[in-house]
Parts: structure tokens; C-alpha cells; sequence
């Protein structure tokens, strides 16, 4: 079993984390002993992700070994593309849980469409929701944590405050084409970039921003499309690890990026999830 209390104490904020990577990281940073927020449309299809994750999240608490500290859980609902959602939802992890240490952007979509019929709207709903989102998210988180850091040093100007961890999930899609990806493609390099551009004006605040990039990993974006037997077993047969990656083999690598124990020296980077497929595309 992995080791825990990693995250104990903390607080996260999470956007789309109700389903797929957004719900197996916020499910793990609960057992990490991480406060978490996550953030959703609030979509009558939401509910029943919303429950299944609260449910999930309870049942982490009722079975934890004795003096293992495990995180609480709560949300907020609010559509990424406006700009007040991520403030509300850094508004209200600080009112419940005194401050906040950790944000994930992960809210993102993704419609395969062929480049020479794209729509507009297709195009401008992507980058608003996968780019435009994430850096609305991450600016208030900025906000609030070099806000933190200031404080903190006033307090005590010989400490070395710790600012936060900025985790955006980015894709493999950030470093390879995709032909029915036009519209989707540059927004995750966006997501990249902005995490690395980041990393470079936050450093002050002891902020740390990376970005973590998924393969295949099979979650409701891609469902559809990999129950396709014989694309399925392409993939499959082009990834050195055999399959396709599942939500919860993102949980571990947003943890690693989290904690300041293991990554505190870790920033302005791109970590790849993909089982080796990157390195095997021919």
C-alpha cells in the first residue's frame, strides 16, 4: 500500500473533479489527508458523480486504519470559463478549511472533429473552457497563495514560507498532432506553457507550478471512442506498457507533485503519464 498522510493538513482545490483524473486525484489527496474542493458544472448528469464521489470519500474515512489522518471533502459548483468561478471556489476552500495549498486544473473537454468542418463554436468553447479556464483557476490560486506567503513572512521574516503547488493537467496531446485534435491540441500546449511561464513569475512567492501530462488514459472524454475493439487494441499495442491508463494512475503522479517533501525542487517541469507512449510513436 502506498504511504500515507502525505498531504496531511493541506488544502486543494480541484476543477472538474468530480469525474475521470479530476475525481481519482481528489479521491487520493482525501486519503493523503488533503482537504479538497472540487469544482463542477452542476449539470442534473453531475449529480450523480457528485454523490458517487462524496460516497467514495466517506467510505475512505470510515475504513482508515487507526491515526491515519484523512482529508475532507466538498464542493462548489461553477463553469470554468467565468472568470468569478475560480475566485469563488479559492473564496470558499479558505473559508472552510483556513487556507489554501494546492490547486489542480483539471477541467477540460474534448470533441474529435475533422480540421476542414470544424465550427467556431467547437473551437472557441475548447479554448475557453481548456485554457481560458485553467488560467482563471490558476490566477486566483496564485492570488491567494502569494497573499499566504506575504503573510507568513511578515510573521516571521527569517522563515522560508511554503507558497503552494500548482498542478496543470496538460496531455501528450501538448506534444504531438492530433488530426481530428486542431482545435484541442493548442490548448493543452497552452496549459503547458502557462504552467512553465508560471513557474517563472511565482518562484518569489515559493509557488511551484508543473504540469502533468496524460496519455490514453481512458476516462467519459474518450469512452466512446476506445470501445472501438480494434482502435482500442492499436493503442494498446503502441504503448510499451500494454494498456491504457486508468483515471487512478493519475492520482500518484498529482501526489508526487503536491507534496513539498518530495518535489520541492520541482518546478517549471512536464511529467509525462502515459505508459511509455510518447517515446514508442512512430
Amino acid at each position: 500500500m502506498a504511504p500515507t498522510n502525505l498531504l496531511s493538513g493541506k488544502t486543494a482545490i480541484i476543477t472538474g473533479g468530480t469525474t475521470g483524473i479530476g475525481s481519482a486525484i481528489a479521491l487520493e489527496f482525501v486519503r493523503q489527508g488533503c482537504n479538497v474542493v472540487v469544482n463542477h458544472l452542476d449539470l442534473t448528469s453531475d449529480a450523480v458523480h457528485l454523490d458517487s464521489l462524496l460516497s467514495s470519500a466517506a467510505g475512505i474515512r470510515s475504513t482508515a486504519p487507526a491515526g491515519v489522518k484523512i482529508g475532507w471533502l466538498d464542493q462548489v459548483p461553477g463553469d470554468v470559463t467565468n472568470v468569478d468561478t475560480g475566485r469563488k471556489l479559492v473564496e470558499h476552500a479558505v473559508k472552510r478549511f483556513g487556507r489554501l495549498d494546492i490547486c489542480v486544473s483539471n477541467a477540460g473537454i474534448c470533441t474529435f472533429a475533422e480540421f476542414l468542418d470544424l465550427k467556431p463554436d467547437l473551437f472557441t468553447r475548447t479554448v475557453r473552457t481548456n485554457l481560458d479556464g485553467a488560467f482563471y483557476v490558476v490566477q486566483a490560486a496564485a492570488r491567494q497563495m502569494a497573499a499566504q506567503y506575504e503573510q507568513d513572512l511578515a510573521k516571521d521574516p527569517s522563515s522560508k514560507p511554503k507558497g503552494g503547488s500548482i498542478i496543470g493537467v496538460s496531455s501528450i496531446s501538448a506534444l504531438v498532432g492530433g488530426g481530428q485534435q486542431t482545435h484541442y491540441t493548442p490548448t493543452k500546449a497552452g496549459v503547458l506553457s502557462l504552467m512553465q511561464s508560471c513557474a517563472v513569475a511565482l518562484g518569489k512567492y515559493g509557488i511551484r507550478c508543473n504540469a502533468l501530462l496524460p496519455g490514453t488514459i481512458r476516462t467519459q472524454l474518450n469512452d466512446a471512442d476506445l470501445r472501438d475493439d480494434a482502435k482500442r487494441e492499436y493503442m494498446e499495442g503502441r504503448i510499451p506498457l500494454g494498456r491504457t491508463g486508468a483515471p487512478v494512475d493519475m492520482a500518484g503522479p498529482a501526489v508526487f507533485l503536491a507534496c513539498e517533501e518530495l518535489s520541492g525542487y520541482v518546478t517549471g517541469a512536464q511529467l509525462l503519464v502515459d505508459g511509455g507512449l510518447f517515446v514508442n510513436l512512430q
